[in-house]
């Protein structure tokens, strides 16, 4: 299936990253690609959007878990939101919701950042 991007950048220095589609080892290349450029620009906050992402393998982890270290590295927030249902299992399987900030939405992600 793919994956396409939408960025959305605030006037604070947040920037959100909206995924459609999978997140598989086909499309998790792409995915690690635009999270390392986003951190490259010294954004204070980097909330990527899930809501619309159907389905996540371990490759999919994987990147969100670089995205996370990168984001201690460069002192950023790195906050997830939008967790759709098959997404918020394989990350309770996993047992990462304790270790991202995740939100239900984008909204409630962009607080206090």
């Amino acid at each position: 299936m793919g994956v396409k991007f939408h960025f959305d950048e605030s006037d604070n220095g947040v920037t959100t990253l909206a995924i459609h589609g999978e997140m598989d080892m086909s499309s998790s290349p792409e995915v690690r690609d635009r999270l390392t450029s986003l951190f490259k620009t010294n954004r204070r906050a980097i909330i990527v959007d899930l809501s619309k992402v159907a389905y996540i393998d371990s490759s999919g982890i994987a990147t969100l878990v670089e995205g996370l270290q990168w984001s201690h590295a460069s002192k950023n927030k790195f906050r997830l939101a939008g967790l759709s249902p098959a997404v918020r299992d394989v990350f309770e399987i996993a047992r990462l919701l304790s270790i991202f900030e995740t939100f239900a939405s984008k909204e409630e992600a962009m607080e206090g950042v």
